[in-house]
């Protein structure tokens, strides 16, 4: 068999695009704002994930046009070699401060990071038990680990608990590797009972806090100061495409954990380094973070809003609790439709369907910004009951 076989039999995007429900690579015309330019019309924005709406902040611009000017576009290297900047120092050292941990290590994307720390981290005996709906990328650095990997029910703790006891009498190395707050759904890891487990059958913690650190807790730490336990997380992981307006990713732990995914993650070792507009950028977002607290403030409100605005309308939200909300629409198809009339009346979300999410249970995935405007998140409301009534949705 040809080895392109596949790739010509593959339909289902282009039968998409000739019944016009082809949603994705849609190409943005102005910076990623809350509202967006697409084919020369403005559009709101409610599929980004720019929480705190920094790409745009005047400082973290600034920062990046500096950078740039004095130390060009690139790094030519990996961090092993020659690709490591005494802004790369920086920044590792002002995200182990911020974050209240002793080191830190950074990666040219999130995904790397996962990747390149769960293969790492997880040797040949090892095991690894990951909630079945984490981030992709924890499913690949699982996949490239030696280790075995154990999946349990989404954010089900009692299901946690059967796993992990089926596995105690294993003498062996032990990680729980789980989204801090869950990309599609919206909600939040149960890190109380998920803690005390690691602790009773003596595994570690791996949070991903890609949609948690700049949304949750006082201060923007993610899921740790959220419950209170960051003590109780062994490593962190965080990116920097979402709240730090850039592009990249980290993680902090203890000095000899980092120390040693530092020699030894291939991710890290193998690839270019973050060019220097993009770490400035972070360091940038870091001293906006600390310096406006009201942002946060005003994306909680704007979540708030939204949450309570869906629910009073009728719409299926599941489980969510943060700036992530998705609207269970129902079938795959159903969904592109859906998807079609909100981009025609103005409105840019993503549709999900499966497998990214069970059969029957495709959504609308929107997130929102603290620089959402009032009369913004009103149109939102009022363009997705007009559909939703239509669709029979509500």
């Amino acid at each position: 068999m040809d080895l392109f076989e596949k790739c010509r039999n593959f339909t289902r995007a282009r039968d998409a695009m000739a019944a016009g429900l082809y949603p994705y690579f849609r190409a943005i015309q102005s910076g990623p704002g809350s509202e967006v330019m697409i084919n020369g019309r403005m559009m709101i924005m409610v599929g980004s994930n720019n929480y705190l709406g920094l790409t745009g902040h005047p400082k973290v611009i600034e920062a990046a046009v500096a950078a740039t000017k004095k130390y060009g576009s690139g790094c030519t290297g990996s961090r092993f070699l020659n690709g490591t900047l005494d802004i790369h120092v920086e920044l590792e050292d002002r995200l182990a401060r911020f974050m209240k941990r002793d080191a830190a290590i950074c990666f040219s994307t999130g995904f790397q990071t996962n990747q390149g720390a769960l293969s790492t981290l997880a040797g040949k005996d090892d095991l690894v038990f990951t909630d079945r709906t984490d981030h992709a990328s924890i499913v690949d650095g699982c996949r490239l680990a030696f280790g075995k990997t154990i999946k349990y029910k989404h954010n089900d703790m009692n299901d946690l608990e059967r796993v992990l006891r089926s596995h105690a009498d294993r003498n062996t190395g032990k990680l729980i590797a789980t989204d801090g707050v869950f990309s599609m759904e919206g909600d939040i890891v149960n890190l109380p009972r998920l803690t005390e487990l690691a602790k009773e059958y003596g595994a570690r913690v791996y949070i991903d806090d890609a949609h948690s650190i700049g949304v949750l807790g006082k201060n923007g730490r993610g899921t740790g100061e959220h419950w209170g336990l960051e003590d109780a997380i062994d490593v962190s992981m965080g990116t920097f495409s979402k709240s730090f307006a850039s592009l990249g990713g980290f993680l902090v732990g203890d000095e000899t954990v980092i120390h040693y995914i530092k020699h030894h993650a291939r991710a890290l070792i193998f690839s270019a380094s973050m060019p220097p507009a993009a770490v400035a950028t972070v360091l940038a977002c870091i001293d906006v973070i600390e310096s406006e607290p009201e942002r946060l403030e005003q994306l909680w409100k704007n979540t708030r809003k939204m949450l309570s605005g869906f629910k009073s309308l009728g719409f299926d939200t599941g489980p969510s609790e943060t700036p992530i909300i998705p609207i269970i629409v129902g079938d795959d198809e159903r969904c592109f439709m859906f998807w079609k009339l909100l981009f025609e009346n103005g409105v840019f979300a993503n549709p999900t369907v499966s497998p990214a999410v069970p059969p029957g249970q495709a959504l609308i995935r929107t997130s929102y910004m603290a620089t959402h405007t009032e009369s913004e998140l009103d149109r939102v409301l009022e363009i997705f009951a007009k559909l939703g009534k239509q669709f029979g949705i509500i």
